[in-house]
């Protein structure tokens, strides 16, 4: 099977391209520029990651316009990172993005770096949402494309585990894009979890 895994360089992603490497999928990486303030820094280390993990270097969909014309807390410095944090469209955006470069890849799937449906704090990170997403997908493309979240029924605990036994480094998750993680982001307050 062949696979386009969208990759940000964050640990949800990379772990979702180390499970179909495992798996012995055929994978084409794929980095969504959507004019994300941590672009610079996510893409970084996604190239790191990748060639970690003797992955093709990804391919990147500059679309950093729609950042400019959807403005969020993700895109924009001038909103709140976290109040701000929604970028209405983003997730279609990435998965429709896949699946025509999947389809002219002729891969079967996409694969996205979604987590537990209870983590989730926007309309396009559900369960719901994938299902229609690929059906959406079908229709537009004229032929049917996977959808896959495989961390769906994990929260960030599990992945944070899994990610260390599996000897993931080298990752990059933070919305503000600063050298350091600014531990105020929703990126970083996932990380904020009690072990038990």
């Amino acid at each position: 099977m062949s696979i386009v895994t969208l990759v940000s360089g964050g640990l949800d992603s990379t772990l979702v391209v180390k499970l179909a490497q495992e798996e012995g999928l055929s994978i084409h990486p794929l980095f969504i520029d959507y004019g994300q303030r941590s672009r610079d820094r996510e893409l970084a280390a996604c190239r790191n990651v990748m060639k970690r993990l003797g992955l093709p270097e990804p391919k990147v969909a500059d679309l950093s316009g729609y950042g400019a014309l959807i403005r969020s807390g993700l895109t924009d410095r001038s909103l709140h990172i976290v109040d701000d944090a929604f970028t209405p469209g983003r997730n279609m955006l990435f998965l429709l993005t896949a699946a025509a470069y999947a389809f002219q890849r002729n891969a079967d799937a996409v694969s996205i770096g979604l987590l537990h449906e209870e983590t989730s704090l926007f309309p396009d990170q559900t369960s719901a949402f994938l299902r229609d997403a690929e059906q959406m997908i079908a229709r537009c493309l004229g032929r049917a494309i996977r959808v896959l979240a495989p961390l769906s029924l994990f929260h960030k605990i599990d992945v944070v585990e899994l990610a260390r036994q599996k000897g993931i480094i080298g990752t990059y998750s933070c919305h503000e894009g600063g050298e350091e993680a600014c531990g105020e982001c929703i990126a970083c307050n996932e990380f904020k979890f009690e072990r038990a």
